[in-house]
């Protein structure tokens, strides 16, 4: 076989298929295409129009809406502006509820005797205000120099625990650092009751 041969034998034959690079919303981790079908349409748009504006004029334009909704029967084009209608007003009125219950969420700091003069502090309520506590009881082992956990309580919830009275430093973590309103963080000391 010749050397001119082999070269076009090789240009010939279809190469590798390509692996392609698929985009996925940052919001609900869908691709931008089926965005549409998670609870949160509306961040996931906002979302796109902010790191992928591109993407978000080929899915969002005036055109390409126009376009699907000419595919469709008039009927049907009732019924997807009646269902877009519901989606927006629950969205909506989910986003509402959800900032009314972080409003009314109280952020509790206990600071609980253990032993004579030793002290551990437990922050319970703080997930209410969207905190992972496995991060922030990792932030305050690391800030504060002490054993930091999340603990289960009887009721069932979580709690942060850090070893020592910190429940100074820890209000001003709580009202700086995440935002919450002073008035909805609450300190409360807590003796061990002694035996008789």
């Amino acid at each position: 076989m010749s050397m001119a041969s082999e070269g076009t034998a090789t240009e010939s034959t279809p190469s590798e298929p390509q692996a392609r690079h698929v985009i996925y919303c940052g919001v609900c981790t869908l691709p931008p295409e089926y965005c549409e079908f998670g609870g949160t349409a509306k961040r996931c748009k906002e979302w796109l129009e902010k790191n992928h504006s591109d993407l978000h004029e080929k899915l969002y334009s005036e055109e390409a809406v126009a376009a699907v909704l000419s595919t469709l029967s008039v009927d049907a084009q009732k019924r997807a502006a009646k269902d877009s209608q519901k989606k927006e007003a629950k969205a909506a009125a989910a986003e509402a509820k959800a900032a009314e219950t972080k409003a009314q969420a109280q952020v509790l700091i206990k600071r609980v005797e253990r032993n004579k003069r030793k002290y551990v502090t437990a922050v319970s309520g703080l997930e209410a205000h969207g905190m992972d506590l496995k991060k922030v009881a990792k932030e305050w082992g690391k800030k504060f120099a002490t054993g930091s956990s999340v603990t289960k309580t009887a009721s069932g919830g979580e709690e942060v625990v850090v070893q020592g009275d910190n429940s100074d430093e820890i209000f001003d973590w709580v009202v700086d650092v995440a935002g919450v309103p002073e008035a909805n963080v609450d300190c409360v000391e807590d003796k061990k009751k002694k035996a008789s």
